[in-house]
């Protein structure tokens, strides 16, 4: 915590979740007890963001492909979601964490979206930091969705095709207001995004590890933080 630099924050950190299969196999385990551990991780982060201040974190917790894994695993995941909406809610509430989820949410299973609305509207008032979970996300599912908002607006006519800027794009995203990620971790040594926040990251600072996400520990996140510090982010201007 000593090497952090309080006025050089991130102000919305990002994280691939990566690894717990992989975490699970290595020692025997089902991949459900990779997710369950990979879940104890999360809380470690979310209480060290909200400890550090940093007023943003986006976790990418159940992509588009996942709905691809067998149907125990998926029905695992999502037990395991409700049971940390459950659990979590009263620290999220005693500590200003508003929860939001991004994703085609219709998608998750009727009791689960039904809890997750539940515990998005009690935290809503949360002013100290907002935590947003990516479920049943894609990138690409993300724009094609906001095309599809704007072309509804062009056939009503209530804009022009020469009015589609940048900011209708952005407004026309899953949340309008999450400012795109300083920083984005991915675990588990893969070198590639995942078709996670396409549109967001195109000047996110990239931390890569090979630590598989339930190993993931305090003092790596705060690593990664410091290292973030040390760079400089130019946004395309020249050296």
């Amino acid at each position: 915590m000593d090497s952090i630099d309080k006025s050089k924050l991130p102000t919305h950190v990002a994280i691939i979740m990566d690894g717990n299969g992989r975490w699970a196999k290595r020692r025997g385990l089902p991949r459900v007890r990779g997710h369950q551990q990979g879940a104890e991780t999360v809380r470690e982060v979310v209480r060290t963001t909200r400890q550090i201040g940093i007023p943003w974190l986006t976790l990418y917790a159940f992509s588009m492909e996942n709905w691809k894994r067998s149907d125990l695993e998926v029905r695992a995941l999502m037990n395991l979601l409700e049971q940390f909406l459950k659990d979590e809610l009263e620290e999220m509430t005693e500590n200003g964490i508003r929860l939001k989820a991004i994703g085609r949410l219709e998608k998750l299973p009727t009791s689960t979206r039904k809890l997750l609305f539940e515990t998005m509207d009690k935290t809503s008032q949360g002013e100290d930091m907002t935590l947003t979970l990516a479920l049943s996300y894609g990138g690409r599912q993300e724009i094609l969705d906001a095309v599809r908002k704007i072309a509804v607006s062009v056939e009503k006519k209530k804009i022009q095709p020469k009015e589609i800027d940048h900011r209708l794009l952005v407004n026309a995203l899953y949340q309008p207001e999450m400012p795109d990620p300083d920083l984005l971790i991915r675990t588990s040594g893969e070198y590639r995004i995942s078709n996670f926040l396409l549109w967001q990251i195109a000047y996110t600072e990239i931390y890569i590890t090979s630590t598989l996400w339930p190993d993931f520990t305090r003092e790596e996140y705060l690593k990664a933080i410091a290292e973030f510090q040390n760079r400089e982010r130019r946004f395309g201007a020249a050296d």
